[in-house]
């Protein structure tokens, strides 16, 4: 008997061990399933950004090239016949204008707005309408008007362009994929392709990652972070893999920095941030004036009077009004030539006033960067400064006047703090960013894109 109950519980427990094998082998078999499946959904979700980034990298080094090749040129035409831009400059702005008037009239101007309008009407009900800021059309005419521009001596920038020209290459890809493939968020596409372009014009990952959160969307960062995060890295990554290493300005000092540095650091945040704010009110101003130019002949007098006045100022004051002003900044910031010309700041806001309101294609980012580090070397000068403190005080003003003109100040401090590695000085860049975000915030509550964004919207809704 007692054999017998041994026998029996020997093969309950065989029994019962058994069946708990098949379970484990069963969980462990749909486990698998799941994850494996989970992994395939999450690699093709990947997919899209992937690809996108790359080609944004690509096509952002192209265009960089392209845009050195034309500032050049124009640096080439100076030295050999100066009075040449009394007719280069004009008709290139003619030209600049026409080409976006008749193909693509959204090219115009800096290319951000655009694609916040274009992240507003990612919805089902409004997504054709995208097609009007973001499409392959767009691309070739932001490359080819802004680069008529710049090579006609324009204030214009090809960052703000490059975050247009990446966003149309997510939204084309994003309407190339087939019917079976897994939906992906159109919303989350163009906010990752404008923040691919941003760190890929400028070489800043962090730069284009803190854009999307500050400047394109108030959405949970969380539900996009993967994508977006790996989108900027591939097309900074492709950037970096083919210019080689480098930084957008180069290596400044900023070290053995003077005790009481913070006084005029709040000062050319002060100043910049209110110039920054005031330049932008001054295009938005000339533009609303504009929009009663209703023919075409009164709309190229005004391309060719602008081309005409850029023209005057770089011949009979100083070259340092055409283009982006970089070499302005590289030479006060990397030489002993800290201090510019007093009327150095009156020529880059004014330059940028002029071009950006002439209806071609041209952003404000670099020449917002050179007009704040002008700023920044008139206070220098003022205050007899050198070396590292003079450097401070240059980029503090380039973030200000950043700040000013995007209301970005976390944005501006980090493009500025990764073009020059200058970590040291972090604290002092924040404070400038934030000042001038006060400052440019109680002389107008609404920041230079949104109101962009805003005319934008009603003009297709029209």
């Amino acid at each position: 008997m007692n054999y017998r109950f041994k026998k029996n519980n020997l093969a309950l427990i065989r029994f019962v061990l058994k069946v708990m094998n098949s379970i484990r082998a069963y969980l462990k078999n749909r486990f698998d399933a799941i994850n494996n499946n989970k992994l395939k959904q999450n690699l093709l979700n990947a997919i899209p950004f992937w690809v996108g980034a790359l080609l944004t990298g690509v096509v952002a080094v192209i265009y960089a090239k392209l845009f050195v090749l034309a500032e050049e040129g124009t640096a080439y035409l100076f030295h050999l016949d100066k009075r040449l831009f009394f007719i280069l400059t004009p008709i290139c702005f003619v030209a600049a204008w026409a080409l976006v008037n008749k193909y693509a009239p959204y090219a115009r101007g800096s290319g951000i707005p655009q694609v916040s309008a274009s992240i507003e009407l990612a919805n089902p009900k409004k997504y054709a309408i995208v097609s009007k800021f973001l499409s392959f059309r767009v691309i070739l005419v932001k490359i080819v008007s802004s680069l008529i521009m710049v090579f006609g001596g324009g204030a214009v920038g090809r960052e703000g362009p490059t975050i247009q020209i990446a966003g149309s290459i997510f939204k084309k890809i994003n309407d190339l994929l087939p019917e079976w493939y897994p939906k992906i968020s159109k919303k989350n596409m163009l906010i990752t392709g404008a923040a691919s372009g941003l760190a890929a014009a400028f070489n800043t990952p962090l730069g284009g990652i803190v854009f999307a959160i500050e400047e394109l969307t108030k959405t949970h960062f969380s539900y996009f972070k993967s994508a977006l995060i790996t989108g900027v890295i591939i097309a900074g990554l492709t950037a970096l893999n083919i210019l080689g290493p480098y930084l957008y300005l180069g290596y400044p000092k900023v070290n053995n920095l003077s005790w009481w540095i913070i006084f005029p650091v709040i000062l050319v945040a002060i100043l910049s941030g209110y110039l920054g704010c005031l330049m932008t009110r001054f295009i938005l101003y000339v533009l609303r004036k504009k929009s009663f130019l209703k023919t075409n002949v009164s709309k190229i007098g005004y391309c060719l009077a602008g081309g005409l006045l850029i023209a005057l100022m770089g011949v009979f004051i100083s070259m340092e009004t055409f283009g982006t002003g970089k070499e302005i900044m590289q030479q006060i910031l990397l030489t002993d030539q800290k201090y510019t010309e007093w009327y150095t700041p009156v020529l880059r806001f004014l330059g940028p006033v002029i071009s950006f309101t002439n209806g071609g294609a041209g952003g404000v980012f670099a020449p917002a960067l050179s007009a704040g580090a002008s700023i920044g070397s008139v206070v220098s000068a003022f205050f007899e400064l050198h070396h590292s403190n003079a450097n401070l005080i240059i980029l503090c003003g380039m973030v200000a006047f950043l700040t000013g003109v995007t209301r970005s100040p976390f944005t501006s401090a980090i493009l500025v703090l990764e073009m020059t590695t200058a970590e040291s000085i972090i604290f002092y860049l924040m404070m400038a960013g934030l000042t001038a975000n006060l400052i440019a915030t109680l002389a107008s509550k609404h920041s230079f894109y949104d109101q962009l964004k805003e005319q934008y919207l009603k003009e297709v809704d029209a």
